[in-house]
């Protein structure tokens, strides 16, 4: 498990192996969300990456009536 200190300027460093797995690149954008009393960040993705994603989803499944 990986931890973090936040700096006076409440600034975090994310971890080399964090950083690596994520393939993080100096500059990216990162989305922050308050969730449950703990912080996620979430890197932003080009929408060009995101073409196909829900690919092979499964549609089968009941919907509500005002969604048809």
């Amino acid at each position: 498990m990986n931890t973090v200190t936040l700096s006076p300027k409440f600034q975090v460093v994310i971890p080399q192996p964090v950083r690596d797995f994520l393939k993080l690149k100096a500059g990216q954008k990162l989305q922050v969300f308050a969730l449950g009393g703990r912080i996620e960040i979430v890197p932003m993705k080009p929408m060009k990456e995101m073409r196909g994603f829900l690919k092979g989803m499964n549609r089968d499944f009941e919907r509500e009536p005002d969604r048809l």
